[in-house]
């Protein structure tokens, strides 16, 4: 999510009855005046496919009576356009590792804290840096160490939490390796198994540099050939160990393919042609919902984990910066946390998301309790059979076991060219 990826570009633009929702009671927090005004206005969010959502969209114009358009883009061109074209859109749908590069620039800016009704029931991975103090804080860009400036105009991190926030968390989560349990002939319990021979063939790594990378240092230290001082901040001879060890994997025919797209990977794992790799929650649950046996597997080593956010332009002021605030308080207050939750991610306020899951969704999604009846995705197709039990278990037990986080490090520049020589080797 980890990185994730949509098809293209797409515009999704909805274009409900206008202002439906302004003299229904459901928008809150306005002058009157204003209420009047906002079915007129439009926002124009961009992100990720993961979570730029048709269905946000037109829940948002029922519920707040304002239009939301929706660009979705890879993870790359997210950060270039953010940096870029910022006057092309009012609200960015960010991971919260691009964010190192894009809020230095200005571009996006400071968001009141104050003015977000739900700030204290915001999990503690993003508000205190971990989940429980007890919890690994993870190598890499945490969200906590890029969650927060120091005021209003601030462009540099702050050491710790202050009013002033870069994104709002939305979603997050943590990954592994997708395995075809009825294939590769043995338990999975350690990322080395991602090198091992007796899957030569029939292996495949993500093709997104800043991320496979990672994936590839989890696999080294399991092997135990080297032990990095921080896996999401790689010195060069780091870089270049790393490298050359893929490089070599893939002369002696490890890899099936490398993937750049959710499709590519769901294909790659229902067609057989891979049985481990690299792989997201969401992208499991397509190959399961085929009715191909496919897990998510937990390894002993802890996961790699990704967390995005929403975050405002600098040029939004009066009237619309006012409805972006309104939208994120609405997007914090349940309905799209659920969502998200269904769909194998976590919301950034559980609570809240609780009251829109029946009991039942919310002891196998967050709980890791076996379902009593049939789990059902956000359109409603089946998802998981009555009894089965989320890979990985409970929240705690994934969240509470981040060994690193997706980054961007110092050596950005230097670890992508190393990775594309892997990628053409």
């Amino acid at each position: 999510m980890a990185t994730k990826f949509s098809q293209g570009i797409t515009r999704r633009s909805v274009l409900a009855a206008a202002g439906a929702a302004a003299g229904s009671g459901a928008i809150t927090g306005f002058p009157t005046i204003w209420a009047q005004n906002i079915k007129n206005v439009t926002l124009r969010q961009f992100g990720t496919g993961v979570s730029n959502l048709n269905a946000v969209a037109e829940k948002v114009k029922q519920d707040l009576g304002f239009t939301l358009t929706m660009t979705a883009l890879d993870t790359d061109a997210v950060t270039q356009k953010a940096v870029t074209q910022p006057k092309s859109y009012d609200i960015a749908d960010i991971e919260y590792f691009s964010i190192k590069k894009v809020f230095p620039t200005g571009v996006l800016q400071p968001m009141d804290a104050r003015k977000i009704k739900y700030v204290d029931k915001i999990v503690p991975i993003f508000t205190k840096g971990r989940l429980t103090p007890e919890s690994p804080v993870g190598q890499g860009t945490t969200p906590y160490s890029v969650g927060y400036v120091d005021g209003p105009h601030g462009k540099t991190f702050a050491k710790g939490r202050t009013e002033w926030m870069t994104l709002i968390p939305t979603i997050y989560n943590a990954d592994t390796l997708g395995i075809r349990p009825d294939l590769v002939g043995r338990p999975i319990r350690n990322w080395k198994d991602l090198a091992d021979p007796a899957f030569k063939g029939k292996a495949s790594i993500l093709n997104i540099p800043s991320i496979g990378i990672m994936d590839a240092a989890m696999v080294m230290e399991s092997i135990g050939t080297i032990k990095y001082g921080d896996k999401g901040n790689m010195t060069r001879p780091e870089i270049d160990k790393t490298i050359a060890f893929l490089i070599e994997l893939k002369k002696a025919g490890q890899f099936r393919a490398f993937w750049k797209s959710f499709d590519e990977s769901v294909n790659l794992m229902a067609s057989g042609e891979v049985i481990i790799q690299s792989m997201w929650s969401p992208a499991v649950a397509a190959v399961r919902s085929k009715g191909i046996p496919c897990t998510y597997q937990p390894l002993a080593e802890g996961y790699r984990a990704w967390a995005g956010g929403l975050g405002l332009a600098n040029h939004l002021k009066g009237l619309e910066l006012d409805v972006a605030y309104e939208y994120i308080n609405w997007y914090l207050s349940g309905w799209v946390g659920a969502y998200l939750n269904r769909q194998g991610y976590y919301s950034a306020v559980l609570e809240t998301a609780k009251a829109h899951m029946t009991p039942d969704e919310w002891g196998y999604w967050i709980e890791g309790k076996p379902a009593k009846a049939d789990i059902l995705s956000p359109e409603g197709k089946v998802m998981e059979k009555a009894g089965a039990v989320r890979d990985g278990g409970s929240f705690t037990e994934r969240m509470g076991h981040i060994a690193c986080w997706n980054s961007v490090m110092t050596e950005d520049r230097y670890m992508v060219r190393k990775w594309n020589e892997f990628i053409a080797a």
